[in-house]
């Protein structure tokens, strides 16, 4: 990225200094894009011998270049949030714990074979913990193979016995040692007290493949491409990054408002 950044840079610096060159009388004056090569080469060895004087310019360029399109993505995902807030934080088949009225909400988008997604289990339940104004809304994204797939049905289909059987199911998958599959996701879920044979139904429902659906149309239009991934209001805040950060943000969120949930 930074090279092809530095790329563009280079073009663009060639062309201004091609006009100051122009205009400071070093090179006669012609239309846009109507060098001639002799006048071509000149620029290009006017350009290199600034650049070898200058070089440092190259990484304050392509700093400002990096923060101008990190404006540009925070930009695109705020619309896309508030385009599809009714999705992101009031779909009927998430998991939410928390606050479920909460004025201020955060989404996790995870994976139950993803090892960072179970180190952000303690996370997730801390912050819950000091946020007693916070709604969690848990999405199933399962893109390690078709294990995770079968375990977030099972998940999604344990929504309708109760939220708080969906969490303890939730709880289980995370914790539990090894890769996780449907014949796991369904040990457990007898473990937690779930009708098994009700679940083994409705994980075939129409709802839940519409839920899993619209949870990687959501991702993909984030460009979310790894778990765990955080939206904290309209902001997206991807990786396993620790208590202490998602708590930073979430208190960032909490004192500007949270206009989209």
């Amino acid at each position: 990225m930074i090279m092809a950044s530095k790329q563009k840079i280079r073009v663009s610096l060639m062309a201004g200094l091609a006009a100051l060159a122009v205009a400071a009388g070093s090179v006669a004056p012609v239309a846009a894009g109507s060098f001639s090569p002799e006048q071509r080469k000149e620029i290009e060895q006017i350009v290199r011998e600034w650049l070898l004087k200058n070089p440092e310019i190259l990484n304050d360029m392509v700093a400002v270049l990096e923060k101008r399109q990190k404006a540009q993505q925070a930009q695109r995902e705020k619309a896309v949030v508030a385009a599809h807030a009714a999705a992101f934080y009031h779909s009927p088949h998430d998991l939410v714990i928390g606050n479920p009225e909460g004025p201020i909400a955060m989404v996790e988008f995870m994976d139950y074979n993803c090892g960072f997604c179970r180190r952000s289990l303690e996370d997730v339940q801390k912050l819950r913990e000091a946020n007693k104004d916070l709604k969690i809304v848990i999405k199933e994204f399962p893109i390690l193979g078709p294990d995770s797939m079968e375990a977030a049905k099972y998940a999604l289909a344990a929504r309708k016995q109760g939220m708080d059987k969906y969490w303890d199911l939730h709880v289980a998958l995370l914790k539990h040692k090894g890769r996780v599959n449907g014949e796991v996701a369904l040990a457990l879920a007898r473990r937690v007290g779930l009708d098994v044979e009700k679940l083994k139904k409705d994980a075939e429902s129409e709802d839940v493949k519409q839920a899993l659906q619209t949870n990687l149309a959501l991702a993909d239009a984030l460009g979310i491409r790894g778990t765990p991934a955080f939206v904290i209001g309209d902001k997206l805040v991807p990786g396993a990054l620790g208590f202490e950060r998602l708590n930073r943000e979430v208190a960032a969120l909490r004192k500007k408002g949270c206009t989209v949930c």
